[in-house]
């Protein structure tokens, strides 16, 4: 991490856009009030969300930085992530426990890497009911908790890369360029149903937005110790 990148000091009136690495099990709206608790300023939104079970690069801006995000929100993004053959579950992933187990003894290392290059290009997903996609005024998720299923309005995706970095017996690492509105774990599952035994995401990990690298990211403690620094020397 290159910390010049970050030393802005204006959050509150002009707005500043930092990289955050955001850890796994925080929310993304748990790194916007982390933002606003450090920095004592109010306005502050992020340009994509991450699901708690995810990790990797989450853009914040503050102040009138808030009018860029949709600039962000807008530009491809890269992941890396690692999904589990054989099994499915209702949430896609492993928030929830596994509902059904298929042989996955048959797939060839072959069939792994062309089914996965069938997905390249635009194409129809529905939002999984395990997503925070609104529907009456409600996240989805609250609904499948409660054990409801709504109806969900289809939409385009592109899918710009599908690779596969590496098979380990049921584990399979993968890297997948995308549009914006991908949800990575309904991907995985449709992908699971293509290969003909099902398959869960057990890791996923944001990497890329547009030009901006998760490399080029603080982490949590990073920013918090980059704050402490500002207002020791100042």
């Amino acid at each position: 991490m290159n910390e010049e990148n970050f030393l802005y000091r204006d959050f509150s009136i002009e707005g500043e856009v930092l990289l955050i690495d955001k850890p796994l099990n925080w929310t993304s709206f748990d790194v916007v009030k982390k933002v606003r608790v450090l920095f004592d300023v109010r306005k502050v939104g992020h340009a994509g969300t991450l699901d708690p079970n995810a990790t990797g690069l989450l853009i914040i801006c503050t102040g009138k930085k808030t009018k860029t995000i949709a600039q962000f929100v807008g530009l491809e993004k890269e992941y890396m992530g690692t999904c589990k053959l054989g099994v499915r579950t209702p949430s896609f992933d492993t928030e929830t426990a596994a509902h059904e187990w298929r042989n996955s003894s048959a797939i060839t290392e072959e069939k792994i890497k062309e089914t996965a290059q069938s997905y390249i290009g635009k194409q129809l997903q529905v939002p999984p009911m395990y997503s925070a996609v609104k529907y009456g005024g409600k996240p989805l998720y609250k609904y499948a908790r409660a054990g409801k299923a709504v109806e969900r309005v289809e939409r385009e995706i592109n899918i710009l890369g599908f690779e596969i970095a590496d098979i380990r017996d049921l584990f399979i690492d993968f890297c997948i360029v995308c549009s914006k509105g991908t949800y990575i774990r309904s991907l995985i599952d449709e992908y699971g149903l293509r290969l003909g035994c099902g398959a869960t995401l057990t890791a996923l990990r944001r990497t890329r937005i547009g030009n901006h690298r998760v490399a080029d990211a603080m982490t949590i403690e990073q920013l918090i110790n980059w704050r402490n620094s500002i207002f020791i020397n100042n």
